[in-house]
């Protein structure tokens, strides 16, 4: 499929989501800072321990300022219930110091005055912080147009046929990025993650289910 081909079946699943669930939604909007430190808990893990664990760091202690100067193994500890808090403890206080040391403050704000590549690249350059934690941290928290691709984005988008199947993750995000406009951005990601998780189910899709069947490449092959 070229190019153009995929830019309008893009269009018209974009519209297709839009008509059945709506813009979606993102939870709470955070600060920058606060959206990083979340996004690096939500990794690998549920929506409820993150949350849970994203709390109890706010509770425990009164500041960033304070999360960055905090004993390594007392953060992994109130981290724990999200998981890998061995990895994600030093790696929330690797981004606090580092953005520290380059601002002089704990703040992103001066990733608003940034092109959209160079404040990606920014937050890339932070241990544990891949593409699609920079991307949402960008999209969600500032509103800058990048576009997150995760599990479920990243198996739906090559079901349907909005990617080549083989290309990988990290290189999904800037494909994703040039084939849609980025007014679709919001809306088109939390709408894939929906039919993701509630329909385009990894081991078992519920194709006769799907709302966009009819433009969907995976339920014409299964079905041929």
């Amino acid at each position: 499929m070229v190019l153009e081909e995929q830019k309008h079946l893009l269009k018209q699943v974009h519209q297709a989501l839009l008509q059945v669930y709506g813009k979606g939604e993102w939870r709470d909007p955070l600060p920058p800072v606060d959206e990083l430190v979340c996004t690096i808990l939500s990794q690998n893990t549920n929506d409820v321990n993150r949350d849970k664990a994203f709390t109890a760091l706010i509770n425990h202690f009164p500041d960033w300022e304070a999360v960055r100067d905090a004993d390594t193994q007392e953060l992994v500890e109130i981290i724990r219930i999200a998981g890998l808090a061995n990895q994600k403890g030093p790696n929330i206080k690797n981004a606090l110091q580092v953005i520290t040391q380059e601002r002089g403050e704990i703040s992103l704000e001066f990733l608003r005055e940034l092109p959209v590549e160079e404040a990606r690249q920014w937050l890339t350059q932070l241990k544990g912080v891949g593409p699609k934690t920079a991307a949402i941290v960008l999209l969600f928290s500032m509103d800058i147009p990048a576009f997150p691709v995760d599990t479920h984005v990243y198996r739906v988008s090559g079901r349907i046929g909005l990617r080549p199947l083989a290309l990988d993750v990290e290189k999904t995000h800037a494909y994703l990025e040039n084939l849609a406009p980025p007014e679709t951005y919001y809306a088109l990601h939390l709408n894939l993650i929906k039919l993701g998780r509630e329909v385009c189910q990894a081991r078992k899709p519920l194709c006769f289910e799907c709302p966009i069947r009819q433009l969907c490449l995976y339920e014409q092959k299964t079905s041929a």
